[in-house]
């Protein structure tokens, strides 16, 4: 059923005025807890937070299961404090770091547990070794009725393992796209001085956030049946609004201002990573346009930083006259190339002088990996090696492919996720 008049304002059916009172009093102790704990980007991602925990109380009335993906650029964001904040406030916490696949698919069941996965790149990342199948539940669980089949048993039956539950997952950088887009997205940054937080001691904070715990499980399970049947207005479409339905779901039993908030939250949340993608967009367009620039000066090692800027101002269609408020610069350049693992250094040019440059062997990963020229197809393995083998040479590694020196310096670009 939907919410009366559909008008996001927390009518629903089912419910009483108490409960309704005592669920938004209740969010808004929710809320002044966390905010205690930990220093969340914005106002609009300390409500996210706050209705995501709410969430995880009515799971199985849920048709999707929303990821939170908790990311930051360093360490020392406050990542693991807001899993230390949710392990004592979600329904039925399952902390893990380098669990097996074989235990999750087990404890998934019916009534699923909240999963909380800490240091994510151990599944994403360049050390996720056989944890192939860990991920696949992941990006399964976010949507219901979506088993995984293995054989189990002695007689090694075909079985079907529910996949379906809400997890939360913390890490160094973006996670993979296929996460990031079933998540509401916290992206964590460094506190500035001056900003306090208590400490979370296990002593006083633990029950505070237990006491939560249980009356928002005393006031959201006995909704379980109303909360199925909510059909409520979304600010938002498709893969977003499936991701954020459950917190606006939340939002509308409790009433009060958070039908509005909710919803504010989650325009202001899903916009700033439209933007996010717009920035990794523009940053493979500059990837494209700088191989131009190499192309056009007959692939010279390295190209000075400001005739490389120049050359991409020049182009008329390109953004990067616009770039900024007086074009793109030098800063704006290296700051842009960072993720890729590309900076400039000083290098010395036909002249004796000495200029801050940037290699063209320092893109050639980048270039292989995020904008790779379908004019220039590598040759199949086996046909290169016959055909150097037909004129009695050792074969060559395929062109455009493979680095000649160590790209972005010693410690080689970062890894892509």
């Amino acid at each position: 059923m939907a919410p009366d008049g559909g008008s996001g304002a927390g009518d629903r059916a089912g419910t009483s005025g108490e409960t309704a009172d005592e669920g938004a009093a209740l969010l808004d102790d929710l809320r002044a807890a966390i905010g205690r704990y930990v220093v969340l980007p914005s106002d609009e991602a300390l409500t996210a937070v706050t209705l995501w925990v709410a969430a995880s109380h009515i799971q199985p009335a849920l048709q999707h299961a929303p990821r939170l993906a908790v990311v930051g650029p360093t360490k020392g964001c406050g990542k693991s404090r807001v899993l230390d904040v949710l392990h004592e406030t979600v329904h039925q916490p399952m902390m893990t770091v380098n669990t097996s696949p074989a235990v999750v698919f087990r404890v998934i069941g019916k009534n699923p547990p909240t999963l909380l996965v800490d240091e994510a790149d151990t599944i994403f990342g360049p050390k996720a070794g056989d944890k192939e199948d860990l991920r696949g539940l992941l990006n399964a669980g976010h949507q219901r009725n979506r088993p995984a089949w293995r054989i189990s048993g002695p007689e090694h039956k075909p079985t079907a393992f529910p996949t379906f539950a809400m997890a939360a997952l913390a890490g160094i950088g973006d996670l993979p796209d296929t996460i990031m887009d079933r998540a509401v997205v916290l992206r964590m940054q460094k506190r500035k001085p001056g900003e306090r937080i208590a400490p979370f001691r296990s002593r006083y904070s633990v029950p505070e956030l237990n006491t939560l715990r249980d009356r928002l499980t005393a006031w959201l399970a006995p909704l379980r049946s109303t909360a199925e049947g909510l059909v409520p207005q979304m600010p938002v479409e498709d893969r977003a609004a499936d991701t954020w339905e459950p917190l606006v779901i939340v939002a509308d039993l409790a009433g009060g201002r958070w039908p509005v908030q909710a919803r504010a939250a989650c325009l202001a949340m899903t916009g700033n990573e439209v933007v996010q993608d717009e920035q990794t967009t523009l940053k493979t367009r500059l990837l494209r346009d700088i191989r131009r620039v190499f192309e056009q000066q007959v692939d010279p090692e390295s190209l000075r930083s400001h005739d490389l800027l120049a050359a991409l101002i020049q182009d008329a269609e390109a953004p990067w006259a616009e770039y900024g408020t007086k074009g793109l610069n030098a800063y704006h350049l290296a700051n842009l190339l960072r993720d890729f693992g590309i900076s400039p250094a000083n290098h010395r040019f036909e002249n004796g002088r000495q200029a801050k440059a940037y290699a063209r062997n320092q893109f050639l990963d980048a270039w292989a990996r995020y904008c790779p020229d379908p004019a220039q197809p590598a040759p199949a393995a086996g046909e290169a090696v016959l055909a150097h083998r037909a004129q009695g040479k050792p074969p060559a590694p395929p062109l455009g492919t493979l680095p000649i020196g160590p790209p972005g310096g010693p410690s080689g670009p970062k890894p892509t996720r």
